[in-house]
């Protein structure tokens, strides 16, 4: 083989050589960058690329798929002085490689410490109980302040969560032993506010029976009166006749009247069901008279009314 055959081969591998090195397939999800002498010169795209081989080199191979990153746990304290343990996840998207690349030197690193920065700046601004209970405002705020301070580094975070915001075991029983005590606080002042409520229903339906039992009493003594009234006019009537009869009729017609109240007097009393004795306080020859007399008017009156 002559010299010419010998540098043919030669160039003919460095070409083969040259076209590998200058093809390059980035798989999908990916976006590289390309440098020119340690400078960055552009990005390619996922597939078939080509880049000028001996000058060009790949720089950096970013990964433009949403990740998710780890946020370790540290030890924060709030506000009233309270230790809690905190740690979450980030999920962020490279927007830009280039600024992903270029602008931070540890991407993952950067996010980690950015993010813990500001879970103690956010969680030490919050009591202990605010903090377990706004866990979700916390995530709002966090990713605000991350998805802005990560805007530079061609980087947007989508989403915050914290997965853990823990006291002390010591603290944990405390505040189990303070949600006990507030709720037997409540359940005596819901007791109280049920034994007070019971007592002034119990007052009003006495206070109301006694309004309906005064008002009966009122009715019932009205209509007393009234009765009263009626038989006090009756009485008046019967004694006004009698006077009259008296005046027409004189002594006969009195004792006509008092012998007729006698007889009905002792009937009633000769009718009662556990009378066997019965005492007469009066003379039969009075009563027999006073009989007679009674006989007497009747036959008067009689033999005036044929007249």
């Amino acid at each position: 083989m002559g010299a010419v055959e010998i540098i043919f081969v030669l160039l003919l591998v460095l070409v083969v050589v040259s076209i590998i090195a200058g093809a390059k397939t980035v798989p999908q999800g990916q976006v590289w960058t390309v440098e020119r002498f340690g400078a960055f010169t552009r990005e390619i795209a996922p597939g078939l690329n080509v880049i000028v081989p001996y000058m060009d080199r790949i720089g950096r191979r970013m990964n433009v798929q949403e990740q998710v990153l780890d946020i370790p746990e540290q030890s924060v304290i709030t506000k009233d002085n309270a230790t809690v343990a905190v740690d979450g996840v980030i999920y962020y998207r490279v927007m830009e490689a280039a600024k992903a690349a270029y602008q931070v030197a540890n991407l993952a690193h950067a996010l980690s410490t950015l993010a813990m920065t500001n879970i103690r700046a956010i969680v030490g601004e919050l009591e202990l109980d605010a903090a377990l209970s706004s866990r979700e405002r916390i995530n709002t705020h966090l990713l605000g302040v991350l998805d802005g301070a990560t805007a530079p580094w061609g980087v947007k975070v989508s989403r915050v969560e914290l997965r853990r915001i823990e006291p002390p075991e010591n603290l944990i029983l405390a505040m189990n032993l303070q949600m006990t005590a507030e709720r037997e606080r409540r359940a005596t002042v819901a007791k109280a506010d049920g034994e007070r409520e019971a007592a002034i229903k119990r007052a009003e339906g006495e206070k109301q029976s006694l309004v309906l039992a005064a008002e009966g009493r009122q009715l019932a003594a009205e209509r007393d009166a009234a009765a009263r009234e009626r038989l006090a006019a009756a009485e008046a009537a019967a004694t006004r006749f009698v006077a009259e009869a008296a005046g027409s009729g004189g002594q006969a017609a009195l004792s006509y009247f008092i012998a007729q109240g006698y007889v009905q007097a002792f009937g009633r009393i000769a009718s009662a069901q556990g009378s066997r004795l019965v005492v007469v306080p009066m003379e039969a020859a009075s009563f027999a008279g006073g009989m007679a007399q009674a006989l007497e008017l009747l036959k008067a009156s009689g033999g005036k009314d044929a007249g």
